[in-house]
């Protein structure tokens, strides 16, 4: 496999997973994850730190979009939040894919 093939598939899986983990934590807890951790206990705190690790470029994504709309940020700045969300997500997949392969 080239270089660039595993790039954008390890990519490919960290979206994928940022998505999924974003879409679980919301189903939880009936809100959006944010980088605000609010809950007062240790556990709590754990879990959302645990949780934005993987929905990371989810939440980068997200809010970029919403600032590109609703303050009317410049393109540059979307365009900056999706390579940040690109290289986190690509980091997260070789993760993944690595405790995939090795079991």
């Amino acid at each position: 496999m080239s270089e660039w093939t595993t790039f954008f598939f390890a990519t490919a899986t960290g979206f994928v997973a940022a998505g999924l983990t974003g879409s679980f934590y919301r189903l939880v807890t009936n809100k959006p994850p944010s980088f605000q951790i609010w809950d007062s206990s240790l556990v709590g705190q754990v879990a959302g730190l645990l949780t934005l690790v993987f929905a990371g470029p989810n939440v980068i994504l997200r809010n970029a979009l919403r600032a590109q709309v609703f303050e009317n940020r410049p393109p540059a700045w979307l365009l900056i939040s999706f390579f940040i969300s690109m290289m986190w997500s690509c980091l997260s997949g070789i993760f993944l894919l690595s405790l995939i392969l090795s079991a």
